[in-house]
């Protein structure tokens, strides 16, 4: 493997992997989503607090004690476009060498609010819309990010702005200098969300047009062989940080509830469980997550290099939990074409393995709804009562272990030197 870790084809894709990361819009992208592992870790906790809980019923969906407990989830994951945004938008602008990037994370959360029509007026009141704030927002905010930034870029270059005497103090010069952009910016998402809205009748807005139109050719693919190319796509997306199993669950979370509850009805029937291809989307986050992680969280344990060890120990439990984003933003698999190729190539491998198995009528297909977060192998259970189902998650770590080691060992051995070089300078 060592000859094609160092062949001319593999230190190719290596370089383009660097040059895209090094891209001021890509590098500030990728350091917002590393920034974010303290967001991300936490709500995974309390995430994991309330599923044990639930799954241990000393508390229900509806206890005033599981409301608290998972409010830190809301209040990270759930805001989870919010904070890139902002954090981005200040990368972003320093790369661009703007003068207050401060300021740019305001005027970035402003156009943002906009573009995901986050404040709603109805008989009822003012209220927040949080349906794009999560990770379903999360392509808006790289658009926003941009435009915002590079039309603020634009006016500092042009020196377009409201002056102010020099004697005045800085932050106020800023504060006036920042009018401008900031006008310019807020008309542009204005009208693009307002005529977004009139074209499709009021349903829609940027954030749920950009949705709207990723979704409808994905929501075509539906069969085996098209559940298979979803699954690659998503991981594809991944690699260059954007959470492409979200934009899937948003697509194909409706499918997947009819499906088991079709299959609930023909059980109390007494009829024959039907395979709905919708059910391979769970395979590609069986072993830990999408990508099938665990298997690199565990090898991590032993690494050489001090950096994936660290990654290793806070990614395993989250891991087991179907959380891997301490893996995905630690290591890093983003931008990493290393890491990336065993990522991309363990969905469609664990999922025609999966195909087979309930081809074969080892597995049995889900004929009751669970929705929750389950540590692995305990949905595929509860929602057939089938042990097979329980036992086939943690039979997949074995191909998923196998596509994993051989990368990891020359990722290992990279990082190694690297941080042996790096001590004894």
């Amino acid at each position: 493997m060592d000859g094609f870790f160092n062949s001319p084809f593999m230190i190719k894709v290596q370089d383009f992997g660097q040059k895209l990361g090094s891209n001021k819009y890509l590098s500030a992208l990728q350091g917002a989503m590393m920034s974010l592992m303290g967001v991300l870790m936490v709500g995974a906790i309390f995430q994991i607090i309330t599923t044990v809980g639930t799954m241990l019923k000393v508390m229900t969906a509806t206890d005033v004690i599981y409301n608290i407990l998972y409010s830190p989830y809301n209040y990270t994951m759930n805001l989870l476009a919010l904070w890139i945004a902002g954090i981005m938008a200040y990368n972003y602008a320093r790369a661009l060498k703007l003068k207050n990037p401060t300021i740019e994370v305001i005027n970035t959360l402003i156009c943002f609010l906009i573009a995901v029509n986050a404040v709603v007026t109805s008989e009822a009141g003012t209220m927040l819309n949080m349906a794009s704030l999560g990770s379903t927002g999360m392509f808006t905010a790289f658009l926003v990010v941009f435009v915002v930034v590079q039309v603020d870029h634009f006016c500092q270059v042009k020196n377009i702005r409201i002056k102010m005497p020099d004697v005045c103090p800085p932050f106020l010069v800023d504060g006036f200098s920042s009018i401008l952009p900031l006008l310019f910016n807020v008309v542009i998402f204005l009208v693009v969300n307002t005529a977004i809205s009139m074209i499709s009748g009021g349903t829609l807005n940027l954030a749920t047009g950009i949705m709207a139109l990723i979704g409808a050719p994905l929501a075509t693919l539906t069969s085996t062989p098209g559940m298979i190319l979803l699954g690659f796509f998503a991981c594809l997306l991944w690699c260059f940080g954007i959470h492409g199993t979200m934009i899937l669950v948003s697509i194909l979370m409706p499918l997947m509830i009819q499906a088991g509850i079709a299959n609930g009805q023909a059980h109390a029937a007494g009829q024959p469980l039907v395979f709905y291809p919708v059910a391979l989307f769970g395979a590609m986050a069986m072993c830990g997550g999408t990508g099938n992680t665990l298997p690199l969280a565990i090898f991590g344990l032993r690494a050489k290099s001090n950096q994936i060890r660290s990654v290793a120990k806070i990614s395993v439990v989250p891991g087991w939990f179907g959380i891997n984003e301490p893996m995905t933003f630690g290591m890093p698999i983003m931008y990493n074409p290393i890491l990336c190729i065993p990522y991309v190539l363990n969905v469609p491998v664990v999922m025609l393995l999966t195909y087979l198995g309930y081809k074969l009528g080892i597995l049995m297909p889900g004929w009751i709804v669970i929705s929750a977060l389950l540590p692995m192998g305990f949905g595929g259970f509860l929602s057939t009562l089938n042990p097979m189902n329980f036992i086939w998650d943690y039979l997949m770590l074995i191909p998923s272990g196998i596509i994993w080691y051989p990368f990891f060992k020359a990722y290992d051995k990279q990082l190694a030197a690297k941080e042996a070089e790096q001590a004894k300078a």
